[in-house]
């Protein structure tokens, strides 16, 4: 790693030892024991950052990537290079201060980012990427590129879309936390006037309360500031961030699905949001804020259908078979039953849902894994099943509430579907 990584390393332990002496401490033993205390810990953590720095490495071996680290301990990661699905340059704001990058890695089956390389300058992180990334999609005696694709190949570095950051904070505003903000500061500003008491704690816990409802969208605007995709070849290079800095390379033939997203504020600006499930961390994180799934924060119904044609080529977002549920599945779902879907694309199986936030989900039929058929007791009565169409270590789509026969019917053609466009493939 870079020689500077024990130094932001240190850094991080230092806030967390501050945070984690309270203010208690610093009014009983005096400031200059707080500070003593405080340089011991931050000099603790900082011996422990070299040392660990000095037994951390990596190694490029063929078509794997084995990590090393551990001094009493030592163990050694070894990352077939095949299982890679996305490589993440991710830029902390004190990393972009001295120059410095991380890279993550994402890989099948993972239950979280693995080997995260911290730290590497920004020019080895970018080499060592693309490195991985040529590593990863090559196949021993494939067919040439040249040859086994259909077409001319896309430009390298084609600029695709960049969300205008006017529209990323527009969409914010446009959230239940932000039309709940002015009723909140409107009750509390009542209560502090009726009461007469303006005592710290009831202003800190208003604070408090507050901060909580707006971190969500200040989180997605920071995260998704100056968001910017683009298409180099057969990879989707997806760069975004403020405060820290991201640089996102996903193979196209990692793709296991695309969402899309219709939230109810939205609708009267005609403004949509994409995802990507790709394998390895699309359910891996509950955090949406750390899973690096995004393909399009924000955006019109033509920009997405553009965007999606891209990732699925052919696939049309407003053109999409969809068929409702029987009538007796209002007994189950009595407002929302129209707005259930599901149906048959030439290449993808598309499903929808969601009364007040609508979704679309989109999987390739190459990219489905197994094939479910459900009943729960109720739907047992009904004569109605749910038919599941999962995805390497993705949620996948599900039909809901289909006619017991037809889910059958259609659990059989995703299956043979599935079966095709592997072969084809």
């Amino acid at each position: 790693m870079h020689p500077l990584s024990p130094a932001l390393h240190g850094a991080k332990s230092l806030v967390v030892v501050i945070a984690g002496l309270s203010w208690s401490t610093l009014s009983r033993v005096g400031f200059g024991t707080f500070a003593a205390m405080v340089a011991v810990l931050a000099l603790g953590a900082t011996v422990l950052s070299v040392v660990s720095w000095y037994n951390t490495g990596y190694h490029v071996v063929g078509r794997e990537l084995r990590v090393y680290e551990g001094l009493v301990w030592r163990r050694t990661r070894a990352i077939p290079l095949e299982r890679l699905q996305a490589v993440e340059v991710v830029r902390p704001l004190l990393a972009q201060l001295t120059g410095l990058a991380e890279l993550r890695l994402e890989v099948v089956g993972g239950g979280k980012t693995e080997a995260p390389l911290a730290f590497l300058s920004v020019a080895d992180a970018t080499a060592l990427r693309t490195r991985l990334l040529d590593l990863a999609g090559r196949v021993p005696h494939a067919v040439a590129p040249e040859t086994a694709t259909e077409g001319p190949p896309a430009p390298v570095g084609r600029p695709l879309h960049t969300v205008t950051n006017r529209d990323l904070l527009v969409s914010q505003l446009l959230t239940p936390q932000a039309f709940m903000l002015p009723v909140g500061v409107a009750f509390v500003v009542a209560q502090f006037l009726s009461e007469g008491s303006w005592s710290f704690i009831a202003v800190a816990s208003t604070v408090t309360a507050m901060a909580g409802v707006l971190l969500q969208p200040v989180r997605r605007v920071l995260d998704d500031w100056n968001f910017r995709l683009d298409r180099d070849g057969d990879r989707l290079r997806i760069r975004n961030g403020l405060l820290e800095t991201r640089a996102q390379t996903v193979p196209l033939n990692r793709v296991q699905a695309v969402g899309v997203t219709w939230p109810l504020l939205w609708r009267t600006k005609g403004w949509l949001r994409l995802r990507l499930e790709v394998a390895g961390y699309s359910a891996a994180e509950p955090d949406d804020r750390n899973r690096p799934d995004r393909l399009l924060p924000v955006g019109d119904l033509a920009t997405g259908e553009m965007i999606t044609a891209e990732v699925l080529p052919g696939v049309v977002v407003s053109a999409l078979p969809l068929t409702a549920p029987p009538p007796q599945a209002r007994w189950l779902r009595p407002l929302s039953r129209r707005v259930l879907g599901a149906g048959l694309a030439d290449r993808v199986f598309v499903v929808r849902s969601g009364l007040v936030t609508r979704q679309l989900t989109i999987v390739p039929y190459a990219r489905i894994q197994s094939v479910r058929v459900v009943q729960g007791p109720w739907q047992r009565r009904l004569g109605l099943a749910t038919v599941h169409a999962d995805t390497a270590g993705g949620a996948g789509a599900a039909a809901l509430h289909r006619d017991l026969a037809e889910a059958w019917a259609l659990a059989a053609e995703l299956t043979a579907r599935a079966h095709a466009a592997r072969l084809s493939g």
